[in-house]
């Protein structure tokens, strides 16, 4: 799946509802665009893992939970939570 990720895709939840686009793939995670995203971001890029991701349709990486909670699942450079 890593491979599969490119720069400038959109990850959607799998409600198909906007999440944010991928920056890049770093070790086993998406970096968000810090510019692009449904949550807070804060100036400063979060995370995915890529184990929430259920696959890749084209151009959009198809999350395993719905937007409202993957955002919930993101994560700071550090690989802590963010605190919403």
């Amino acid at each position: 799946m890593k491979d599969k990720v490119r720069e400038g895709m959109e990850v959607i939840g799998a409600d198909g509802v906007h999440v944010g686009a991928v920056d890049r793939v770093e070790d086993e995670r998406i970096k968000l665009k810090k510019s692009d995203a449904y949550g807070r971001h804060e100036g400063h890029h979060h995370y995915i893992e890529l184990g929430f991701v259920a696959g890749v349709e084209g151009d959009k990486v198809r999350l395993s939970a719905n937007a409202d909670i993957a955002v919930t699942l993101e994560e700071e450079t550090s690989g802590k939570p963010v605190d919403l």
